[in-house]
Formats: C-alpha cells, structure tokens, sequence
C-alpha cells in the first residue's frame, strides 16, 4: 500500500478563530498581546527564513498606514497579516515558484490564506453594489459599504483540473507558453450553472474533443494566484479520439501508467516533464499511478 498523496499548500496549522472575528474586546485583546505575531511579506511574496520556513515579525513592524487582518490562532499566539498595497495577485514572481518547491504543504498553505487575502481587499476596495468605498470588517474576512450596508467576503473560484482516462492511459496537455516538454492535467473554471462533473465533461470536451462519463473526485487544493480551489478530478473516456482546440492547447497526448511513473520520477527517457511537486496536477498523476 502506498502512502497517500496530499495536496501542496494544505495542511496549515493555523486556527482561523471565526468565532473572535465579530468581538471587539477579543480583538483588541489579541492585538495588544505581547505574543501577537505579524506575517513578514515583500508584496505579495513571503519572507523566508534559511529554512524555507515562514517569517513572523511583532506588530509594531507593520507599515504605519496599513490595516491588519486576523490570520487566526498558531502555537496560542495570534496571527496577523497587513493589508498593505501589492502588485495584482494574477501575476507570480520567479521567487515565489522556487520557494514553493522547499517550502513545507504547512507553511505553503498559510501563506497561501494571506497572499489570496491581501490581493481580495486590494481589489475590492469599492462597493460592488453602489460604488462606494468600502471598509474592512470582521477582523479582515469581510468589507462593508457604509453607504448601502453591503457586506462583501473573499470569493474563491473554483477550478476543475482533470485527467481523462481510457484503456489503462490518461490524457495530458500543454499550453504555448508551458516550458518545453512540459505537459499536465487539463483544467477549467466552473461556469454558473455547471456542477463540477458538467465542468470536467465540458472542458474536455471544448479543449480536446474527449467525451467523459463517470467523473470522480480525487483531491482539491488552494491555488493563491490570485484566489483558486483547485478541484482534481477523473472522468472515463468514450474513446481516444483527439480534437484540440488550439486557442487553448498545442498538444495533447495519451500515456501509459509506466510512461506517467517516469515523467513523475524525472527519468531522462520520459515522454514529457511532470507538473512540480507543490501542484495538484502532481498529485492526481501520482494518485492515479497509484491506483494502478
């Protein structure tokens, strides 16, 4: 029996303490508390240690003009993030996708609530409803328009990443811009509307011409560029026939468990490079081989 494979940026220790986030006196009890400790962050990057761990700063060395957020409770110390101006959250530096190969699921994952946090409030500063300017609330899970009385929370957008599997071989992809030889799972947004199954057999079938049936979950995942669940999934093939459509995919191709395991395993006579570790396109290649 193997192991199972967990997700990347999941497993964060961290309390989130909804119950505090509408007290006051709790809130401002915690930020007083000597042992309140700030997330250090350089934009919209964290700030690691040798380690590859988290940095945590006192409060006191949040930017003077900056609202804070609650993260939550870790090791009985409160946590907090500020909500400081950054660079639109749909880009990703070079930094960040080097550290999350040596960053620990754990830390990863509370990252991942802070960096998708701070890119909400930056670009929902302004009532969707009205237009006014809003404000932040509920320890910074929440803002409020002091015009119409609109509350607004952080969205995630729910993303379907899937394999089509037929006959003992599983399709994989790749987009233009993807690295050479580099090849992963198909994925989509979820449509209003749309169940995650439709969104699976939708998507197959607009990027690759594959009709599926019989779609099953596999594992989901927090993707903070800027704010996705990244919903993994397997659906069964009609057939090996490809159709691509080449807005979005410059080629697709069927391969075997054996071909997969050596992508996975980065052998030099693989038929493509796998997705990195931290992605769950890894992790549903593995589950699937595992299955096997």
């Amino acid at each position: 029996m193997h192991d199972i494979v967990r997700p990347g940026l999941t497993g964060s220790r961290l309390d989130r303490a909804d119950h505090l986030r509408e007290d006051p006196d709790a809130l401002a009890a915690l930020r007083s508390d000597l042992k309140a400790r700030l997330l250090m962050m350089d934009g919209l990057d964290p700030v690691l240690d040798d380690d590859a761990l988290l940095q945590w700063g006192s409060l006191a060395e949040a930017p003077a003009d900056a609202e804070l957020a609650m993260l939550g409770l870790l090791d009985g110390k409160p946590r907090f993030v500020a909500l400081t101006d950054a660079p639109s959250g749909f880009t990703r530096s070079r930094f960040i996708m080097q550290a999350l190969d040596t960053m620990p699921p754990a830390e990863a994952s509370t990252f991942a609530a802070a960096r998708s946090l701070i890119d909400w409030h930056n670009r929902h500063r302004f009532c969707a409803n009205c237009g006014s300017p809003t404000e932040i609330f509920r320890a910074g899970w929440a803002r409020r328009c002091p015009t119409c009385n609109a509350q607004h929370f952080p969205r995630t957008d729910p993303v379907v990443i899937m394999l089509a599997e037929y006959e003992g071989r599983v399709l994989v992809g790749r987009q233009p811009q993807f690295p050479p030889r580099f090849y992963s799972a198909l994925a989509g947004f979820v449509e209003v509307g749309e169940s995650i199954e439709e969104a699976v057999a939708r998507e197959l079938k607009e990027e690759a011409g594959v009709t599926v049936s019989n779609v099953r979950y596999i594992a989901s995942q927090p993707w903070p560029f800027p704010s996705s669940l990244m919903i993994a999934c397997i659906g069964e093939a009609d057939d090996d026939r490809i159709t691509l459509d080449e807005k979005e995919l410059e080629a697709a191709m069927w391969c075997t468990r054996a071909e997969v395991k050596a992508a996975l395993s980065g052998e030099a006579g693989a038929p493509f490079q796998a997705p990195n570790h931290f992605a769950i396109a890894n992790t549903l290649l593995r589950r699937w081989v595992d299955a096997g």
